[in-house]
């Protein structure tokens, strides 16, 4: 699969409206599928162009259209011929460093997201950005690659007689978003095991591998809370105002239901960066502590060496007089004085309570 990756220097000098694509390429080839339903009928063909859909676009109640693979952009071209789309809207979708937000233009909706996905063979967190356009009959939904979290989605659209078969394109819109925010919790779920794991290696661990660790969950945390965060007004403003393509007397309780869970991961993402940051000053408190008692020892034995030093440093000078170096028993008077000094300043350390 290719990877490559297109700079942001490429959209210098364009006009608005021009369609450039950045980021990495991350599948070989655009995928589009297209599911069509209404409370009785339903239908899913994948197309290899999005002409093919202009048959469909006043055949069902519902027009779901989802594109995987950004950087062929003559294809977000055409689905903003066929269905109307701002060329500022085309614009903001294949540049994949959007940050979240949602937009109204004139017979439609435009949403950002960021989707999240843990890798189970690394353990890292992948970020993804998903485009919406929500219409009045039909939405669309542009993603970098293939494999999602809509499949229970797609599974609801094949069943008879669930909620998305009988409501309109606003619900369906309801549920992809639903879809990704559910997969924060479980973003969620894999910070609060790596916090765990930290927690309980916290007071025995030291040196550099367990800085790194906390470094780099804090970072990804810091990363974690600059995706989530503008979902909060984003969610917001759909659960309370009124948009055109939206029934907000229906809609809006459902997305009030999203804007709870937002907030919860909010707090959880919060509490976490708290719990961090109260670790890592715990661990360096935790490394502190070991070097001073490490230089308390080293003191104790540089003082107790001082004065036996200096004791076998007078009786090393050379010097032809010294009336103790012709003592019979001076060697070992020297020798049970530095013992006896010795006793007594360990004595005294013990007194003080210094070890």
């Amino acid at each position: 699969m290719k990877t490559v990756k297109s700079s942001l220097s490429g959209k210098i000098g364009q006009p608005a409206g021009t369609l450039y694509h950045t980021g990495r390429q991350k599948t070989e080839s655009p995928v589009i599928t297209v599911f069509g339903y209404d409370e009785n009928r339903f239908f899913y063909r994948d197309v290899k162009t999005l002409h093919e859909c202009e048959q469909f676009k006043e055949q069902f109640k519902v027009l779901w259209v989802n594109i995987d693979g950004l950087h062929e952009v003559q294809i977000i071209e055409e689905a903003g011929q066929l269905f109307g789309i701002h060329p500022l809207t085309l614009e903001d979708i294949p540049h994949t460093v959007q940050r979240p937000k949602i937009e109204e233009f004139d017979g439609y909706l435009f949403l950002v997201l960021k989707a999240l996905e843990l890798d189970a063979a690394s353990g890292d967190v992948a970020e993804e950005q998903i485009s919406m356009v929500i219409g009045s009959n039909f939405v669309l939904s542009f993603q970098e690659k293939p494999g999602d979290m809509f499949d229970a989605t797609r599974d609801r659209i094949r069943n008879e007689g669930t909620a998305v078969r009988r409501k309109g394109a606003d619900y369906l819109a309801y549920t992809l978003i639903d879809a990704v925010v559910d997969h924060y919790f479980t973003i969620l779920e894999h910070f609060e095991s790596r916090i765990e794991e930290l927690d309980t290696n916290l007071l025995e661990a030291e040196g550099h591998d367990m800085f790194q660790s906390m470094y780099s969950l804090k970072k990804d945390l810091i990363h974690l809370r600059k995706s989530i965060w503008p979902l909060r007004e984003i969610i917001n403003s759909l659960s309370r105002e009124q948009y055109s393509t939206l029934d907000g007397a229906s809609i809006h309780p459902f997305f009030r239901d999203v804007y709870d869970n937002i907030i919860l991961i909010i707090e959880s993402v919060e509490s976490y960066r708290d719990i961090v940051i109260g670790m890592h000053d715990t661990w360096l408190a935790v490394v502190n502590n070991r070097m001073n008692e490490i230089m308390k020892v080293l003191t104790i034995i540089a003082t107790v060496f001082m004065p036996l030093s200096f004791i076998a440093g007078v009786y090393g000078m050379n010097f032809h007089y010294m009336p103790e170096l012709e003592w019979h028993w001076g060697y070992f008077s020297v020798l049970g004085g530095m013992a006896v000094i010795f006793a007594g300043m360990m004595r005294y350390f013990h007194t003080k309570r210094w070890f």
